[in-house]
């Protein structure tokens, strides 16, 4: 609707502008005879608006009578209704000259030979008007339909997105599930049942976390962090003193979006691929900073970059999930450092509402 309104100002603007360059040439071609300026521009933007109330008449005709594609019907019609709206408009403007007189006494006083006169001069005129607001209709229908193409593509692409995230979220929640799942077997087995114990009730934390947020797409830093922290004293609990954890996270960066579930599974490859392989301590870091507009994460582990990382279920989810939601926009990496791995990410920065 604002928009409506806006194209019948721009619509009135242009008349109005076009009737007062109209009398400004009348005025200067006329000038010897000392015509009033104002009596003139009165005049021009009188009869050049009154196609304000025709256009629209016209526009309404064109959508209920459509000459795309063009049917005899159809064109005779309109040939009617152009004669009719542009006769109207002749008498009309034959009525404001009559009654204006803004050439003062060179000014037609019958209006029968106004009429005749205006309407053999501005046959050619009135119809490129009545053509123009008819183009005008169609136009604006074919910009409609165009935007709301575009919209229902924005919201399919969208859900089609959506949808696909959230496969991927479901993917990971049982493989994260079945990971965990076997740790706990592997402490019963060895009949260390109060650390399978705790394991079970870090891992139902972690399940009401995965529930309360499934479906969102983006969480805040610190809570994906303290989500992390649980997990990881999970697998403390299993390597009891072999598993040393620090995070480093700056007040800044805390409210920083990441998407659900990003750290997760490169903790999970960490304590799998690296710290379990090792038969010393371990270690596994997370560093967060905002650098030039992004959000940088860097989660190092000790022990040696395996192959099969890259090859893993976890692995493979995180960088579908940032394909999806940040494209080209998004840097990731593996890498071996000294003597541990580190997984890089920056996504640009964003904070949670």
């Amino acid at each position: 609707m604002k928009r409506s309104w806006l194209g019948w100002l721009a619509a009135a603007a242009l008349l109005s502008i076009f009737g007062v360059a109209s009398a400004l040439q009348i005025w200067t071609s006329m000038a010897a005879h000392h015509h009033s300026i104002v009596r003139i521009a009165v005049y021009q933007l009188i009869v050049w608006n009154m196609w304000l109330a025709a256009g629209a008449l016209v526009r309404a005709f064109a959508r209920r009578v459509p000459l795309v594609p063009p049917t005899t019907g159809a064109v005779l019609l309109h040939g009617f209704f152009a004669l009719g709206i542009c006769v109207t408009h002749v008498a009309l403007w034959a009525a404001a000259e009559v009654t204006i007189r803004p050439y003062d006494g060179m000014s037609v006083v019958n209006f029968g030979s106004a009429f005749v006169w205006m309407g053999y001069a501005n046959f050619l005129t009135e119809g490129l008007l009545y053509a123009g607001a008819a183009a005008s209709a169609y136009a604006a229908e074919y910009y409609a339909r165009y935007e709301e193409r575009a919209r229902q593509a924005a919201q399919l692409e969208a859900s089609l997105a959506d949808a696909r995230l959230h496969a991927l979220e479901l993917q990971l929640q049982p493989h994260f599930l079945f990971n965990t799942l076997n740790s706990v077997s592997a402490l019963v087995r060895t009949n260390r049942n109060g650390e399978a114990v705790t394991m079970i009730a870090g891992l139902s934390e972690l399940l009401r976390y995965t529930l309360d947020h499934s479906g969102v797409q983006r969480v805040a830093l610190e809570e994906e962090v303290g989500m992390l922290e649980r997990y990881l004293a999970i697998q403390q609990s299993r390597f009891a003193d072999r598993l040393h954890v620090a995070v480093d996270l700056p007040d800044d960066a805390k409210r920083a979006a990441v998407p659900t579930l990003i750290l997760q599974p490169l903790a999970e490859n960490a304590v799998r691929h690296g710290v379990s392989k090792s038969a010393g301590p371990g270690r596994i870091e997370l560093r967060a900073a905002r650098e030039d507009g992004m959000l940088r994460l860097e989660l190092f582990n000790s022990g040696t970059l395996d192959p099969a990382w890259r090859s893993g279920i976890g692995l493979r989810n995180t960088t579908a999930r940032l394909d999806s939601l940040y494209g080209e926009r998004h840097q990731f990496d593996i890498r071996q450092d000294g003597d541990g791995v580190v997984v890089s990410l920056a996504v640009p920065w964003s904070e949670v509402a």
